[in-house]
């Protein structure tokens, strides 16, 4: 399939902020955008059209398709059946291997594993024989995770001791889980990587990342990464990449557990979409992540990634969103408000990207 000519109308599953920025960025370009949600999302306020019903509806995915020339999607727990019903219709980029790697993190974990990348020691989890026997092989600490749904610290309990196990199974509802086992770094990193139809790649900076309760707080850039190991995670970023057949821009969280480490790096999880640590490209670069999201699933040249300057990007989290008028007035800082209107504990409302020249 050629470059999708401007003019043309992008179909996104999804009407969060994501899909919000997405949407922004596919205009810039002279696209249209129709969103897909199964509820209300500030990406509605900023596509050209938007169809309002659930993913189980899969007549009415089939038709929403028919009426957009592509299709991608802002999360990756889109069920499987609703892409597979648009892709019948028109192309679906990324396609349905990263969404069925990404939606379970087992399957996850053992194709990190497959490609020889290092992960965090993991075993499956069922019911408690299985998680003692986990426990056993593994030790403590240790983190309990549901196999799918999870985000932002949701859906996992930390096991410190043997004596938490009945408890932390309990907290996940006894869903179907994976344990991992605790991982000594110095820091958390992602990679930002867009691959094009053609499979040609290009990669932002890679930032530090900071969580506060399981959420991402902040990312940074420049990174503490040395030169060489943040090739290493490029190179390992592409390699899931070109395993998916991937096209659009994906995230890789990865631990940097220090130069002397007999494995500096270890993948955590993917995300196969525009990503919140990659935030702060909107103002740090010339093209940001979403743009080049949008040029990859449109067959369109991927464009620099480079930085014009230093950036450190802070979410804002519930009522953190309430300081609007000071941080508007905040000289070198790029407010994004995501046009949510209730400001509940835990929910991402928007960010803000402080700038400073690049140290040279």
């Amino acid at each position: 399939m050629s470059a999708l000519p401007p003019g043309s109308t992008i179909g996104i599953l999804g009407g969060g902020q994501l899909g919000r920025m997405l949407s922004i960025a596919a205009a810039r370009l002279g696209f249209k955008v129709h969103i897909y949600s199964d509820t209300s999302g500030p990406a509605f306020d900023v596509s050209a059209a938007h169809t309002l019903g659930p993913y189980e509806d899969i007549d009415r995915i089939s038709a929403w398709a028919g009426e957009v020339d592509i299709v991608t999607y802002e999360f990756e727990n889109v069920p499987l059946a609703a892409a597979a019903a648009a892709a019948a219709v028109k192309p679906v980029r990324p396609g349905a291997r990263a969404l069925e790697a990404a939606q379970d993190r087992l399957v996850e974990k053992r194709f990190v594993q497959s490609l020889g990348l290092a992960v965090a020691p993991f075993a499956p989890v069922d019911d408690m024989a299985s998680l003692t026997a986990a426990l056993e092989s593994i030790g403590t600490p240790a983190v309990l995770k549901t196999r799918q749904l999870g985000y932002d610290g949701k859906g996992q309990a930390r096991i410190a001791t043997f004596e938490e196990a009945a408890a932390a199974l309990d907290a996940i509802a006894q869903a179907p889980a994976i344990l991992e086992g605790h991982v000594k770094f110095e820091c958390e990193v992602s990679v930002l990587l867009t691959r094009g139809l053609d499979g040609t790649t290009a990669s932002y900076d890679v930032p530090l990342n900071t969580h506060v309760n399981g959420i991402l707080a902040t990312s940074t850039v420049p990174g503490p990464l040395p030169e060489a190991t943040a090739r290493q995670a490029v190179e390992a970023a592409g390699r899931i990449a070109a395993a998916l057949d991937y096209v659009g821009l994906i995230a890789v969280e990865m631990f940097y557990a220090g130069a002397g480490a007999a494995q500096p790096l270890i993948v955590n999880e993917f995300a196969p979409r525009v990503h919140n640590s990659g935030h702060w490209t909107l103002d740090a670069c010339a093209v940001c992540q979403f743009e080049n999201h949008i040029r990859a699933v449109a067959g369109w040249p991927i464009a620099a990634t480079a930085r014009h300057s230093d950036a450190v990007m802070t979410n804002l989290i519930g009522a953190d969103v309430n300081d609007w008028p000071a941080l508007a007035a905040e000289s070198g800082a790029c407010l994004h408000l995501y046009g949510k209107r209730d400001a509940r504990s835990g929910r991402k409302m928007g960010h803000i990207t402080r700038l400073t020249p690049m140290k040279m």
